[in-house]
């Protein structure tokens, strides 16, 4: 559009020019009529020129008019459209959001009822933790602690008190009062003690300062080779209460028997060396699954000889009573014998001589009697 309106200036400035030039032609004529015919030419040439550009102006406006009205619509369907899609998936994501509220608020209901639980749980462990590290304190606590532990793991390995062990009695040649004394074979008996220092570990446990974890940890560990020393001088191995030439010193804790072996792996070896064993629970099982095995080996064999014993007195009585036996055979065989000569031998005889008088009663004509035969007892000739 706006280069047909040049187009339409640029001719006007070129009518314009040739007006010029037709006035300098015309230069002799009169300035008056020149001036008024200038001025009608070229009001009637930017007349048409105007009339032109308008027209073109006009036609062009409409049909970028229709053009723009068409593209809008295109448009503001497309917008229309879009505007549609967008609600949907508002609409999808307002629920999906109501949705994840809902969810929000029952699961942060849900963790709240879990955290105040584990906040409870946590308090009552507290507590149990409270009152056990100061029931530990106490050397009667500790050594009532390790019992009960011990208790469990006899109870798991199949021991039963009074016949595999006995607990808390007196030996019978000394006054010592072993913690456990376990029944081996043979008579045999191994000693057991569960009381085990730990005021310097927990110390230990509850110190930040790294000088005094160390002091207490030194004294920890001393602390163990005195309970060790203890342990040997309290008559636990006794040759007279025919005991092993061992006794148990019970840890009741993994943690405490890994801290020894780690800190001072000469004090088991000097241990052993003094005939202590230190057991943890998990050794302490192994061991008395060990021991009932080998009692059960025992027992096993002790019924074995019992058994074999049993049977020899029974080959002994089985001889006798196949002797009997064959004995009572040789005489059944001899009576056999007899039997078969009386049902056969002496019958044919007495057959024989029956026949003879049923004969000789034919010949003389004695009348058959009834009763005759019927009275008379086959087995009397027998018993005869």
């Amino acid at each position: 559009m706006i280069f047909i309106g040049l187009s339409i200036l640029v001719a006007a400035v070129i009518l314009i020019a040739g007006g010029f030039m037709w006035l300098n032609r015309q230069a002799r004529l009169n300035q008056a009529q020149l001036k008024e015919s200038f001025s009608a030419l070229s009001f009637e040439a930017l007349s048409q020129s105007m009339e032109q550009f308008l027209k073109i102006a006009n036609e062009t406006l409409s049909k970028q008019t229709e053009g723009g009205e068409k593209e809008l619509e295109a448009k503001k369907k497309l917008i229309d459209q879009t505007l549609v899609s967008m609600k949907e998936e508002l609409q999808k994501v307002n629920a999906l959001v109501s949705n994840f509220e809902k969810d929000r608020e029952l699961k942060f209901g849900e963790l709240s009822g879990q955290l105040k639980m584990s906040a409870e749980q946590l308090g009552k462990l507290h507590d149990t933790t409270t009152q056990l590290r100061a029931a530990l304190v106490s050397t009667k606590a500790r050594g009532q602690w390790g019992q009960r532990i011990a208790d469990d793991i006899l109870r798991l390995a199949g021991f039963v008190e009074g016949v595999n062990y006995q607990k808390d009695r007196a030996q019978d040649t000394v006054t010592t009062r072993p913690d456990y004394t376990f029944f081996l074979p043979q008579g045999l008996k191994v000693n057991m003690d569960v009381k085990f220092p730990m005021s310097s570990y927990l110390r230990f446990l509850e110190t930040e300062s790294d000088t005094d974890r160390q002091k207490h940890k030194d004294q920890f560990l001393r602390d163990v080779r005195a309970r060790m020393k203890e342990v040997t001088n309290r008559d636990y191995i006794n040759p007279e209460e025919k005991t092993v030439d061992y006794v148990i010193l019970f840890i009741p804790n993994e943690q405490l028997y890994s801290f020894i072996n780690e800190n001072d792996r000469s004090l088991i070896d000097d241990a052993l060396k003094n005939k202590v064993i230190f057991c943890s629970p998990l050794t302490l099982y192994a061991i008395l699954a060990i021991m009932h095995h080998a009692i059960d080996n025992f027992n096993l064999e002790k019924t074995a000889a019992h058994m074999l014993s049993l049977l020899g007195a029974f080959n002994r009585q089985w001889e006798m009573f196949t002797k009997s036996f064959d004995d009572l055979g040789e005489k059944i065989a001899a009576v056999q014998k007899e039997f078969d000569n009386l049902t056969t031998t002496r019958r044919k005889q007495l057959d024989r001589q029956i026949k003879k008088i049923e004969d000789l009663r034919k010949q003389e004509g004695i009348p058959e009697s009834a009763t005759l035969l019927e009275e008379q007892d086959l087995s009397s000739p027998l018993q005869g």
